[in-house]
């Protein structure tokens, strides 16, 4: 006779994995990118949306790609780049947000306010996929010169 099989009852990681993400953005806001990588997988797979004007790397792989690719050019070519976060969904593992960029681009000195969607899948407690969806054309539009030559 076979006896019984116990096993564990589930653990729903919901509000840790929330909490792993929204930890994140206060992170990002306040510059500690330190943490926005402590975060992160060491294999987590980052795709900026199409057409967004950092996608050419698509995908990153590893935090240090993200930095490079995505974090630094940020820096580089923004004089402030801000997420307002105005809602979040959740299913899971996965967790929606939406929100709006606010920045000024340093060359051209416009100001941007685009929707984005952040999907993310934590995994582990870490984050493991970023999908990003966005109005590249408004970000697009911001760092183009108005100069015709």
């Amino acid at each position: 006779m076979l006896g019984a099989c116990q096993q564990p009852a589930p653990v729903d990681t919901g509000e840790a994995d929330l909490a792993v993400i929204q930890g994140m953005y206060d992170a990002f806001a306040v510059g500690d990118v330190d943490s926005v990588v402590a975060a992160m997988a060491e294999d987590i797979v980052w795709n900026a949306a199409d057409s967004f004007p950092y996608a050419d790397g698509n995908p990153y792989v590893g935090s240090q790609a993200i930095v490079d690719g995505v974090f630094g050019r940020i820096v580089t070519d923004w004089e402030y780049w801000e997420l307002n976060l105005e809602d979040i969904v959740q299913g899971g593992n996965r967790i929606a947000f939406f929100g709006r960029y606010n920045g000024k681009h340093k060359e051209t000195g416009k100001t941007i306010n685009a929707q984005f969607v952040h999907l993310w899948e934590v995994v582990d407690g870490k984050a493991a996929s970023f999908q990003q969806y966005a109005d590249t054309a408004q970000v697009l539009a911001g760092m183009e010169s108005d100069d015709v030559e």
